[in-house]
């Protein structure tokens, strides 16, 4: 069993910046890709920011250039830096990882609110 902790939203103005943080509780299993996705109210849940344990990454459009995805792999954590928020990225924000070597497993944090004021 796998936990992810999240910690870091919270309310900006726009024009500011926040870190999102997440943190996986797992010394046993492999951990792969880790992300950020986040669903706002009324919308389906859709994908942020991900990194692949070798530090691939890859960002939603409407992210890129504002936001950067990080990683420590001896930590099993993974970062989210939003620079430049806008009232549009007004979300729960939910870390994810892909744990497993031969079966890959789906975990999810709780989710962590950022309101983005205008």
């Amino acid at each position: 069993q796998v936990q992810l902790v999240e910690s870091g939203g919270g309310l900006v103005q726009a024009g500011g910046s926040l870190r999102l943080s997440c943190a996986a509780s797992s010394s046993t299993f492999s951990i792969n890709d880790m992300g950020w996705y986040r669903q706002a109210p009324g919308k389906q849940r859709e994908l942020v920011a991900v990194i692949s344990s070798g530090g691939s990454t890859s960002y939603a459009d409407s992210v890129k250039g504002r936001f950067m995805i990080s990683r420590d792999n001896s930590k099993n954590t993974v970062h989210l830096q939003m620079n430049s928020l806008k009232p549009e990225d007004t979300a729960v924000y939910y870390c994810h990882a892909v744990v497993g070597a031969i079966g890959l497993y789906n975990y999810w944090g709780q989710g962590t609110q950022v309101t983005v004021s205008s």
